[in-house]
Protein backbone atom coordinates (compact mmCIF):
# COMPACT_ATOMS: atom_id res chain seq x y z
CA UNK A 1 0.00 0.00 0.00
CA UNK A 2 1.24 3.47 -0.91
CA UNK A 3 0.10 7.02 -1.57
CA UNK A 4 -1.57 5.93 -4.82
CA UNK A 5 -3.73 3.52 -2.86
CA UNK A 6 -4.62 6.22 -0.33
CA UNK A 7 -5.63 8.49 -3.22
CA UNK A 8 -8.21 5.87 -4.27
CA UNK A 9 -10.26 6.86 -1.22
CA UNK A 10 -10.91 10.23 -2.89
CA UNK A 11 -13.36 8.37 -5.16
CA UNK A 12 -15.71 7.79 -2.22
CA UNK A 13 -18.19 9.98 -0.39
CA UNK A 14 -16.58 9.73 3.05
CA UNK A 15 -14.32 11.51 5.49
CA UNK A 16 -11.11 9.61 6.26
CA UNK A 17 -9.94 9.97 9.87
CA UNK A 18 -6.86 7.74 9.69
CA UNK A 19 -5.42 4.82 7.73
CA UNK A 20 -3.02 2.00 8.58
CA UNK A 21 -1.65 -1.10 6.87
CA UNK A 22 -3.32 -4.46 7.38
CA UNK A 23 -2.58 -7.90 5.95
CA UNK A 24 -2.24 -7.14 2.22
CA UNK A 25 -4.71 -4.28 2.55
CA UNK A 26 -5.24 -0.85 4.07
CA UNK A 27 -7.62 -0.27 6.97
CA UNK A 28 -9.42 3.02 7.18
CA UNK A 29 -11.26 4.69 10.03
CA UNK A 30 -13.90 6.99 8.57
CA UNK A 31 -17.14 8.78 9.32
CA UNK A 32 -18.85 5.72 7.75
CA UNK A 33 -17.16 3.33 10.19
CA UNK A 34 -14.25 0.93 9.81
CA UNK A 35 -13.39 0.14 6.16
CA UNK A 36 -10.78 -1.91 4.32
CA UNK A 37 -9.25 -1.12 0.91
CA UNK A 38 -7.87 -4.02 -1.13
CA UNK A 39 -6.54 -4.56 -4.62
CA UNK A 40 -9.03 -6.44 -6.76
CA UNK A 41 -7.98 -9.10 -9.27
CA UNK A 42 -11.34 -10.55 -10.34
CA UNK A 43 -13.61 -9.80 -13.26
CA UNK A 44 -16.42 -7.27 -13.60
CA UNK A 45 -18.96 -10.11 -13.58
CA UNK A 46 -17.51 -11.59 -10.43
CA UNK A 47 -17.72 -8.34 -8.44
CA UNK A 48 -21.38 -7.93 -9.45
CA UNK A 49 -22.09 -11.45 -8.24
CA UNK A 50 -20.14 -10.90 -5.01
CA UNK A 51 -22.07 -7.68 -4.32
CA UNK A 52 -25.45 -9.38 -4.94
CA UNK A 53 -24.48 -12.25 -2.63
CA UNK A 54 -23.41 -9.91 0.17
CA UNK A 55 -26.56 -7.82 -0.24
CA UNK A 56 -28.72 -10.95 -0.01
CA UNK A 57 -27.00 -12.24 3.15
CA UNK A 58 -27.02 -8.84 4.87
CA UNK A 59 -30.61 -8.25 3.77
CA UNK A 60 -31.85 -11.36 5.54
CA UNK A 61 -30.18 -10.33 8.78
CA UNK A 62 -29.13 -13.85 9.75
CA UNK A 63 -25.47 -12.95 10.20
CA UNK A 64 -23.34 -9.88 9.48
CA UNK A 65 -21.04 -10.02 6.48
CA UNK A 66 -18.96 -7.36 4.76
CA UNK A 67 -20.45 -4.99 2.17
CA UNK A 68 -18.80 -3.39 -0.85
CA UNK A 69 -18.84 0.40 -0.73
CA UNK A 70 -19.70 2.10 -4.02
CA UNK A 71 -17.86 5.13 -5.36
CA UNK A 72 -19.47 8.52 -5.84
CA UNK A 73 -20.38 7.37 -9.36
CA UNK A 74 -21.98 4.18 -8.03
CA UNK A 75 -19.14 1.89 -9.16
CA UNK A 76 -17.98 -1.18 -7.24
CA UNK A 77 -14.36 -0.83 -8.39
CA UNK A 78 -12.09 2.23 -8.12
CA UNK A 79 -8.70 2.71 -9.81
CA UNK A 80 -5.49 4.40 -8.76
CA UNK A 81 -3.41 6.59 -11.08
CA UNK A 82 -1.80 3.49 -12.62
CA UNK A 83 -5.24 1.93 -13.32
CA UNK A 84 -4.79 -0.69 -10.58
CA UNK A 85 -8.29 -1.78 -9.45
CA UNK A 86 -9.38 -1.61 -5.80
CA UNK A 87 -12.49 -2.40 -3.81
CA UNK A 88 -13.50 -0.75 -0.54
CA UNK A 89 -15.43 -2.86 1.95
CA UNK A 90 -16.89 -2.53 5.41
CA UNK A 91 -14.89 -4.25 8.14
CA UNK A 92 -15.42 -5.43 11.71
CA UNK A 93 -13.45 -4.95 14.88
CA UNK A 94 -12.73 -8.40 16.24
CA UNK A 95 -10.38 -11.37 16.26
CA UNK A 96 -10.13 -14.51 14.17
CA UNK A 97 -12.21 -17.53 15.15
CA UNK A 98 -10.31 -19.79 17.54
CA UNK A 99 -10.41 -23.26 15.97
CA UNK A 100 -9.30 -24.83 19.24
CA UNK A 101 -12.46 -23.57 20.95
CA UNK A 102 -15.28 -26.06 20.28
CA UNK A 103 -18.01 -23.52 21.08
CA UNK A 104 -16.64 -21.02 18.57
CA UNK A 105 -16.39 -23.76 15.94
CA UNK A 106 -20.03 -24.69 16.52
CA UNK A 107 -21.02 -21.03 16.11
CA UNK A 108 -18.92 -20.77 12.93
CA UNK A 109 -20.79 -23.74 11.43
CA UNK A 110 -24.14 -22.18 12.39
CA UNK A 111 -23.02 -18.96 10.71
CA UNK A 112 -22.12 -20.89 7.55
CA UNK A 113 -25.57 -22.49 7.47
CA UNK A 114 -27.12 -18.99 7.75
CA UNK A 115 -25.04 -17.80 4.79
CA UNK A 116 -26.14 -20.77 2.67
CA UNK A 117 -29.79 -20.21 3.59
CA UNK A 118 -29.38 -16.65 2.33
CA UNK A 119 -27.52 -17.58 -0.86
CA UNK A 120 -29.61 -20.19 -2.67
CA UNK A 121 -31.63 -19.31 -5.75
CA UNK A 122 -34.79 -18.35 -3.84
CA UNK A 123 -32.95 -15.96 -1.52
CA UNK A 124 -30.90 -14.38 -4.30
CA UNK A 125 -34.03 -13.70 -6.35
CA UNK A 126 -34.99 -11.24 -3.61
CA UNK A 127 -31.78 -9.37 -4.48
CA UNK A 128 -32.84 -9.17 -8.12
CA UNK A 129 -30.75 -12.07 -9.49
CA UNK A 130 -30.55 -15.84 -9.61
CA UNK A 131 -27.69 -18.29 -9.98
CA UNK A 132 -28.45 -18.57 -13.70
CA UNK A 133 -28.96 -14.99 -14.81
CA UNK A 134 -26.56 -12.68 -16.58
CA UNK A 135 -24.81 -11.64 -13.36
CA UNK A 136 -23.70 -15.24 -12.85
CA UNK A 137 -23.78 -16.72 -16.36
CA UNK A 138 -22.94 -20.34 -15.61
CA UNK A 139 -25.37 -21.73 -18.13
CA UNK A 140 -23.81 -19.67 -20.88
CA UNK A 141 -20.31 -20.58 -19.72
CA UNK A 142 -19.08 -17.05 -20.16
CA UNK A 143 -16.31 -16.82 -17.62
CA UNK A 144 -17.77 -17.63 -14.21
CA UNK A 145 -17.81 -21.44 -14.09
CA UNK A 146 -20.05 -23.68 -12.07
CA UNK A 147 -17.80 -26.11 -10.22
CA UNK A 148 -18.35 -29.83 -10.24
CA UNK A 149 -16.66 -32.17 -7.80
CA UNK A 150 -15.77 -34.82 -10.40
CA UNK A 151 -14.16 -32.27 -12.73
CA UNK A 152 -12.04 -30.91 -9.89
CA UNK A 153 -10.83 -34.40 -8.98
CA UNK A 154 -10.21 -35.25 -12.62
CA UNK A 155 -7.81 -32.30 -12.82
CA UNK A 156 -6.10 -33.19 -9.53
CA UNK A 157 -5.63 -36.79 -10.69
CA UNK A 158 -4.02 -35.72 -13.98
CA UNK A 159 -1.53 -33.70 -11.94
CA UNK A 160 -0.87 -36.62 -9.57
CA UNK A 161 -0.29 -38.91 -12.55
CA UNK A 162 2.26 -36.48 -14.03
CA UNK A 163 4.22 -36.17 -10.77
CA UNK A 164 4.16 -39.94 -10.26
CA UNK A 165 5.79 -40.40 -13.66
CA UNK A 166 8.36 -37.69 -12.89
CA UNK A 167 9.33 -39.34 -9.60
CA UNK A 168 9.71 -42.78 -11.17
CA UNK A 169 12.01 -41.44 -13.85
CA UNK A 170 14.17 -39.30 -11.52
CA UNK A 171 17.46 -41.04 -10.76
CA UNK A 172 18.78 -39.12 -7.74
CA UNK A 173 16.16 -38.48 -5.07
CA UNK A 174 16.13 -36.45 -1.88
CA UNK A 175 14.90 -37.93 1.41
CA UNK A 176 11.56 -36.23 0.83
CA UNK A 177 11.23 -37.73 -2.67
CA UNK A 178 12.16 -41.22 -1.42
CA UNK A 179 9.51 -40.99 1.32
CA UNK A 180 6.97 -39.51 -1.10
CA UNK A 181 7.50 -42.26 -3.67
CA UNK A 182 7.22 -44.95 -0.98
CA UNK A 183 3.68 -43.82 -0.11
CA UNK A 184 2.65 -42.40 -3.48
CA UNK A 185 0.74 -45.37 -4.89
CA UNK A 186 -1.51 -45.68 -1.84
CA UNK A 187 -2.76 -42.10 -2.11
CA UNK A 188 -2.78 -42.09 -5.91
CA UNK A 189 -5.01 -45.18 -6.04
CA UNK A 190 -7.22 -43.70 -3.31
CA UNK A 191 -7.60 -40.50 -5.38
CA UNK A 192 -8.56 -42.44 -8.51
CA UNK A 193 -11.02 -44.66 -6.64
CA UNK A 194 -12.65 -41.75 -4.80
CA UNK A 195 -13.12 -39.74 -8.01
CA UNK A 196 -14.65 -42.73 -9.80
CA UNK A 197 -17.02 -43.59 -6.94
CA UNK A 198 -18.02 -39.94 -6.47
CA UNK A 199 -19.02 -39.58 -10.11
CA UNK A 200 -21.00 -42.82 -10.13
CA UNK A 201 -22.78 -42.29 -6.82
CA UNK A 202 -23.62 -38.62 -7.24
CA UNK A 203 -25.03 -39.23 -10.73
CA UNK A 204 -27.09 -42.09 -9.33
CA UNK A 205 -28.50 -39.91 -6.57
CA UNK A 206 -29.35 -36.92 -8.74
CA UNK A 207 -30.55 -39.08 -11.65
CA UNK A 208 -29.08 -36.69 -14.22
CA UNK A 209 -30.79 -33.61 -12.72
CA UNK A 210 -28.95 -30.42 -11.81
CA UNK A 211 -27.36 -30.77 -8.40
CA UNK A 212 -28.08 -28.54 -5.46
CA UNK A 213 -25.95 -25.42 -5.48
CA UNK A 214 -25.64 -22.15 -3.65
CA UNK A 215 -23.35 -19.17 -3.75
CA UNK A 216 -20.50 -20.47 -1.59
CA UNK A 217 -18.06 -18.29 0.34
CA UNK A 218 -15.26 -20.24 -1.34
CA UNK A 219 -12.67 -19.76 1.42
CA UNK A 220 -14.56 -20.46 4.63
CA UNK A 221 -11.65 -20.69 7.05
CA UNK A 222 -11.03 -19.40 10.56
CA UNK A 223 -9.12 -16.29 9.43
CA UNK A 224 -12.17 -15.09 7.49
CA UNK A 225 -14.51 -15.55 10.48
CA UNK A 226 -14.27 -12.71 12.98
CA UNK A 227 -15.50 -12.83 16.57
CA UNK A 228 -16.86 -9.38 17.42
CA UNK A 229 -18.56 -7.88 20.44
CA UNK A 230 -21.96 -8.70 18.92
CA UNK A 231 -21.24 -12.18 17.53
CA UNK A 232 -19.56 -13.59 14.46
CA UNK A 233 -19.03 -11.75 11.19
CA UNK A 234 -17.66 -13.12 7.91
CA UNK A 235 -15.30 -11.33 5.52
CA UNK A 236 -13.25 -11.89 2.34
CA UNK A 237 -15.82 -13.23 -0.13
CA UNK A 238 -13.52 -12.67 -3.13
CA UNK A 239 -13.40 -16.43 -3.82
CA UNK A 240 -17.19 -16.83 -3.78
CA UNK A 241 -18.32 -19.39 -6.32
CA UNK A 242 -21.40 -21.32 -7.36
CA UNK A 243 -20.98 -24.84 -6.03
CA UNK A 244 -22.52 -27.43 -3.74
CA UNK A 245 -22.96 -26.06 -0.18
CA UNK A 246 -20.77 -28.88 1.17
CA UNK A 247 -17.77 -27.19 -0.44
CA UNK A 248 -17.69 -24.62 2.37
CA UNK A 249 -18.55 -27.04 5.18
CA UNK A 250 -15.86 -29.47 4.01
CA UNK A 251 -13.17 -26.79 3.90
CA UNK A 252 -13.93 -25.69 7.46
CA UNK A 253 -14.26 -29.28 8.74
CA UNK A 254 -11.08 -30.65 7.19
CA UNK A 255 -8.79 -28.18 8.95
CA UNK A 256 -10.44 -28.85 12.30
CA UNK A 257 -10.44 -32.62 11.88
CA UNK A 258 -6.76 -32.68 10.95
CA UNK A 259 -5.96 -30.73 14.10
CA UNK A 260 -8.12 -33.04 16.26
CA UNK A 261 -6.73 -36.33 14.84
CA UNK A 262 -10.02 -36.91 13.00
CA UNK A 263 -12.20 -36.94 16.09
CA UNK A 264 -15.55 -38.63 15.27
CA UNK A 265 -17.21 -36.74 18.13
CA UNK A 266 -16.11 -33.35 16.83
CA UNK A 267 -17.10 -34.21 13.26
CA UNK A 268 -20.54 -35.41 14.32
CA UNK A 269 -21.11 -32.34 16.50
CA UNK A 270 -20.34 -29.92 13.67
CA UNK A 271 -22.27 -31.82 10.97
CA UNK A 272 -25.32 -32.03 13.23
CA UNK A 273 -25.01 -28.34 14.11
CA UNK A 274 -25.21 -27.46 10.41
CA UNK A 275 -28.13 -29.87 9.94
CA UNK A 276 -30.14 -28.17 12.70
CA UNK A 277 -29.81 -24.78 10.97
CA UNK A 278 -30.09 -25.99 7.37
CA UNK A 279 -31.45 -29.49 6.82
CA UNK A 280 -28.97 -31.84 5.16
CA UNK A 281 -30.19 -34.24 2.46
CA UNK A 282 -28.86 -37.64 1.42
CA UNK A 283 -27.10 -35.87 -1.47
CA UNK A 284 -25.44 -33.49 1.00
CA UNK A 285 -24.15 -36.33 3.17
CA UNK A 286 -22.81 -38.16 0.13
CA UNK A 287 -21.13 -35.07 -1.30
CA UNK A 288 -19.49 -34.31 2.05
CA UNK A 289 -18.35 -37.92 2.40
CA UNK A 290 -16.49 -37.87 -0.91
CA UNK A 291 -14.96 -34.47 -0.26
CA UNK A 292 -13.63 -35.78 3.06
CA UNK A 293 -12.48 -39.05 1.44
CA UNK A 294 -10.42 -37.55 -1.35
CA UNK A 295 -6.71 -37.20 -0.32
CA UNK A 296 -6.64 -33.45 -0.91
CA UNK A 297 -3.90 -32.80 1.66
CA UNK A 298 -1.66 -35.27 -0.22
CA UNK A 299 -2.45 -33.53 -3.51
CA UNK A 300 -1.59 -30.15 -1.96
CA UNK A 301 1.80 -31.41 -0.73
CA UNK A 302 2.57 -32.95 -4.14
CA UNK A 303 1.38 -29.87 -6.01
CA UNK A 304 3.51 -27.55 -3.86
CA UNK A 305 6.55 -29.79 -4.31
CA UNK A 306 6.20 -30.01 -8.10
CA UNK A 307 5.44 -26.35 -8.76
CA UNK A 308 7.83 -24.64 -6.35
CA UNK A 309 11.14 -25.76 -7.87
CA UNK A 310 12.50 -29.12 -6.83
CA UNK A 311 16.12 -28.08 -6.19
CA UNK A 312 15.32 -27.24 -2.57
CA UNK A 313 12.48 -28.85 -0.62
CA UNK A 314 11.60 -27.36 2.79
CA UNK A 315 11.90 -29.79 5.71
CA UNK A 316 8.34 -28.76 6.60
CA UNK A 317 7.10 -30.70 3.56
CA UNK A 318 8.50 -33.94 4.91
CA UNK A 319 6.93 -33.22 8.30
CA UNK A 320 3.52 -32.61 6.66
CA UNK A 321 3.77 -35.86 4.70
CA UNK A 322 4.79 -37.83 7.80
CA UNK A 323 1.87 -36.31 9.74
CA UNK A 324 -0.49 -37.24 6.92
CA UNK A 325 0.67 -40.86 7.07
CA UNK A 326 0.39 -40.88 10.85
CA UNK A 327 -3.24 -39.71 10.69
CA UNK A 328 -4.39 -41.88 7.79
CA UNK A 329 -5.62 -44.77 9.93
CA UNK A 330 -7.63 -42.35 12.08
CA UNK A 331 -9.11 -40.72 8.98
CA UNK A 332 -10.20 -44.12 7.62
CA UNK A 333 -11.84 -44.90 10.99
CA UNK A 334 -13.56 -41.47 10.93
CA UNK A 335 -15.02 -42.11 7.47
CA UNK A 336 -16.25 -45.56 8.51
CA UNK A 337 -17.95 -43.98 11.51
CA UNK A 338 -19.43 -41.26 9.27
CA UNK A 339 -20.99 -43.87 6.95
CA UNK A 340 -22.42 -45.71 9.90
CA UNK A 341 -23.85 -42.56 11.51
CA UNK A 342 -25.57 -41.08 8.47
CA UNK A 343 -27.43 -44.00 6.96
CA UNK A 344 -27.11 -45.94 3.77
CA UNK A 345 -25.12 -44.64 0.82
CA UNK A 346 -25.20 -45.97 -2.76
CA UNK A 347 -21.64 -47.31 -2.45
Amino acid sequence: MNDRAVSVLENYELQVLRTWKGRGAMLCESDKGLLILKEYSGSGEKILFQDALLSSVNGQGLCPVESIVRTREGKLIAYDTDKVPYILKTYFEGRECNIRDARECVQAVKTLAYIHRASDDTALMDSGMTLTDEVCPNAAGSGFPEYKLEKEYEKHNRELRKVRKFLKEKSQKTNFEIYLQKHYDYFFELALRTAEEAERCLQMQTDGKRRKRVACHGDYQYHNILVTGSGMAVVNFEKCVVDHPMRDLYLFLRKLLEKSDWSPELGRSLVETYDRERKLTKEDYTELYFRLSYPEKFWKIVNFYFNSGKAWIPARNLEKLAKLMEQEEKKVAFLKNYKSAYGSFPF
